[in-house]
């Protein structure tokens, strides 16, 4: 008889964001004549811009004719797409990315999720609690992570990294070290940033301790304070220990859209194995590419219109976030975040369980967040909410929550 991989059944629960999808609709079911306002999701909620909308469009009459169509894409994207990105997200920042290390995919979940493929299943992996639950999700899947504690909410192989009030939600190098260090930076769910001597720090640590830092940059547009850095290669010496991920989805509104890509240097090397070739071979193996229309419609966003078309998106929701922190703070809330990500971080208010506020916010205001709990034990105590709403429910939102 057939055997199946009993990693998942180690998983607790199900996913994060389907728990929380089955309880609004069960409150959404029972109590109909009482909208609900979502804050919970990091989904966006303005259009697709203009720029990138005409880039579509151009694409799909191509599509239609014989003489442009296109059929599969290349395994590691189009060139013009990987040569905007290596002009615009990492040439004019000195960090000396070439094309050829540039891998399009379609979206920043995914290579999260399959990055670990590449390494031994005897990998001990670090994440900064509390953080994205994919990084823990899919190494367990993989069988990495040892066994669950219930009680603790941990896994016994993985290093938690504390993310708290006390250290300002940057986490500190830890006392075991790791094979494998999970970064996300502007940080999903707490909303904070790290410095780029504070980052260089993690890099020299890295690479003196034989590590290699998965870095998560999907909030890069965001980053507001000058002295955040916007890749890991803007550190001396990241390209021998780094992987970045990055984003459409929030940068340019594309959760809808699907598209991404994983940054792998040809100097990141495990004795004399390339993780870039390894990662081409999976790359090529079990991916067909992202489709034509959309890595056009990603070309679009690193056009002069484009840029400043999504300048004023991304403002749109930052002056959300800044809206819900002030606000939350003058009502007595203690709150994170909001300044290089659009992501508020509160705590909770009376001592209240990350789950029982959202409980409380759902019944009492119609207010979707999302419990802390759910991103690492450290996240107990803390609730998350997102800018990516429109001003309107934001600010409706907020007043509902205010009340309380």
């Amino acid at each position: 008889m057939y055997q199946i991989n009993s990693n998942y059944q180690k998983l607790p629960g199900s996913y994060l964001f389907s728990t929380i999808a089955k309880k609004v609709a069960a409150f959404t079911e029972a109590n109909p004549d009482r909208p609900v306002i979502r804050l919970g999701i990091g989904d966006v909620t303005q259009p697709l811009v203009p720029a990138v909308i005409n880039a579509l469009h151009r694409a799909v009459d191509e599509m239609a004719d014989a003489s442009s169509f296109r059929g599969y894409a290349p395994d590691l994207g189009y060139d013009f797409l990987r040569n905007a990105i290596v002009e615009h997200d990492y040439k004019s920042r000195g960090c000396g990315i070439s094309a050829d290390e540039i891998f399009v995919s379609d979206g920043a979940k995914s290579d999260s999720g399959n990055i670990q493929e590449i390494f031994s299943k005897d990998c001990k992996i670090a994440v900064t609690d509390p953080v994205y639950p994919v990084y823990v999700d899919s190494n367990v899947m993989a069988g990495r992570c040892g066994e669950y504690n219930s009680q603790t909410q941990t896994w016994s192989r993985v290093i938690y990294m504390p993310c708290t009030r006390e250290n300002g939600f940057v986490p500190e190098f830890p006392k075991e070290t790791p094979d494998i260090i999970y970064l996300c930076i502007p940080n999903n769910p707490t909303g904070t940033a790290v410095t780029k001597a504070q980052l260089q720090g993690w890099v020299d640590y890295a690479n003196k301790n034989g590590a290699v830092i998965i870095y998560d940059a999907a909030y890069e547009a965001y980053i507001s304070e000058p002295d955040v850095p916007h890749s890991v290669y803007e550190c001396d010496g990241a390209k021998t220990c780094a992987i970045e991920i990055r984003s459409f989805s929030k940068n340019a509104g594309f959760t809808g859209v699907r598209l991404g890509f994983t940054v792998v240097p040809k100097e990141l090397k495990c004795g004399q194995v390339s993780l870039h070739d390894m990662w081409a071979r999976r790359h090529g193996t079990k991916y067909n590419g992202a489709p034509y229309i959309i890595q056009r419609a990603g070309e679009a966003v690193y056009t002069e219109e484009g840029r400043a078309q999504l300048k004023a998106q991304v403002a749109y929701y930052m002056k959300n976030a800044g809206a819900v922190k002030e606000g939350l703070s003058k009502a007595g809330y203690e709150v994170y975040g909001g300044v290089n990500a659009p992501y508020i971080w509160l705590k909770t208010p009376e001592k209240m369980s990350s789950w029982d506020f959202f409980d409380y916010l759902l019944e009492q205001a119609n207010v979707v967040g999302t419990p802390g709990s759910g991103f690492g034990p450290s996240g107990e105590g803390y609730f998350r909410l997102t800018a990516f709403g429109s001003y309107e429910n934001t600010m409706a939102a907020l007043e509902r929550i205010k009340v309380l």
